[in-house]
């Protein structure tokens, strides 16, 4: 049964998901003015699609049968994870940056700005592989609980 941790978790999930969906919609009016334009779609489509994952997290949070604690630390890895995600890109379009994007342009670059955004790469996709680890184990405790499986 969902407690009131859960519970809240699951609302803060909701509202951070439609606030980075809202981000995601601003980023499109500037895709033309960025250096890098075809970065800056990424960005548009990362705020889009994790805000969207956020909010349906939300929706099935209540339905994970996890301790408080791994919920906390999967609460905060998820946000953790999806803002990340949106910076790296979004710096990238603005700086041009981003070798470990060469698909979407992204160049190799020099200094601060290009070793932020590589580490927020890594530790976002480290970040996000754990949070859907943790989910499937926890919803699937969830199904032998209810004998939903």
């Amino acid at each position: 049964m969902e407690n009131n941790l859960q519970t809240k978790q699951a609302n803060q999930l909701v509202f951070i998901g439609l606030l980075l969906f809202l981000i995601g919609l601003m980023i499109g009016f500037f895709v033309p003015y960025m250096t890098n334009s075809r970065m800056a779609l990424s960005a548009h489509l990362e705020g889009v699609m994790n805000g969207m994952f956020l909010m349906i997290l939300g929706l099935i949070w209540g339905r994970l049968a996890l301790s408080p604690t791994l919920l906390t630390i999967t609460f905060w890895l998820a946000v953790y994870g999806t803002f990340a995600n949106i910076t790296a890109v979004l710096l990238a379009a603005i700086t041009g940056f981003g070798k470990m994007m060469p698909i979407a342009g992204g160049k190799e670059g020099a200094g601060i700005a290009e070793s932020i955004i590589s580490f927020l790469l890594v530790s976002l996709g480290l970040c996000m592989v754990t949070v859907c680890i943790i989910i499937l184990s926890g919803f699937y405790k969830h199904m032998n609980q209810t004998g939903n499986r």
